[in-house]
């Protein structure tokens, strides 16, 4: 299957999610880890589309979900950086466009190092509280716990 660029931005811009979770992670030096995630989810139905994506973006994996859900997740940093630049040429339409500049701000900090420090854990959660996510209450929880600054 082979798939355009201006389709993979629909597509995601309809199907896609970039997500950011902090989670406490008592071996790292700042106790909290940062786990950035991209993902589509399709009825197994339509996987061949998600492995259409695996194979254009050379990059993540696609497993069963939960019952007939299938997704394509991507979580490596130098992976996500390869699907940054993607979306940064081939911008997407929607709302969904601002969680994936939310997003992209966070793997930059990431790339810098920033997710180490408490102050870059502390910027990090403000942008993510700031996206269309679900984990709110332990974003709350972190941010509490770092205290403010």
């Amino acid at each position: 299957m082979i798939l355009s660029n201006e389709w993979i931005s629909g597509f995601v811009d309809g199907e896609g999610c970039f997500h950011i979770s902090v989670l406490k992670h008592s071996d790292t030096s700042v106790g909290y880890q940062v786990l950035p995630e991209f993902t589509v989810v399709q009825h197994e139905r339509d996987k061949q589309i998600l492995f259409a994506l695996k194979e254009f973006f050379k990059c993540g994996v696609v497993r069963r979900d939960r019952g007939d859900r299938w997704c394509y997740r991507v979580r490596k940093l130098s992976n996500l950086n390869t699907l940054c630049l993607f979306f940064d040429k081939h911008k997407l339409k929607t709302k969904k466009r601002i969680d994936y500049v939310r997003f992209r701000r966070i793997i930059d900090k990431m790339n810098n190092g920033e997710h180490l420090t408490p102050d870059g854990i502390r910027k990090i959660v403000d942008i993510a509280l700031k996206m269309n996510t679900g984990n709110r209450n332990r974003l709350f929880q972190i941010k509490k716990g770092l205290g403010t600054k």
